[in-house]
């Protein structure tokens, strides 16, 4: 979709997005997320699950020539 038009349809509505910083607690160690309240994810400081990333397509490997292993057709 645009980016002009999603912007035209959510305006008004502040949508920042996620920071991606994980809350840890008072000794240091990361916080889990409380499944109590589904639209607070306490694992992150700003309460927001980040997007994942796609990883890029794999190039493929280009086609092998010549007789094929365990061929029976040697000299």
């Amino acid at each position: 979709m645009f980016n002009w038009l999603k912007k035209l349809i959510n305006f008004g509505v502040d949508e920042t997005p996620a920071s991606g910083v994980r809350a840890r607690g008072p000794k240091g160690r990361y916080k889990a997320d409380d499944k109590s309240t589904p639209n607070v994810n306490e694992a992150y400081v700003d309460g927001k699950t980040p997007k994942r990333k796609r990883k890029p397509a794999a190039k493929k490997a280009p086609a092998k020539r010549g007789r094929p292993k365990g061929s029976k057709n040697k000299k």
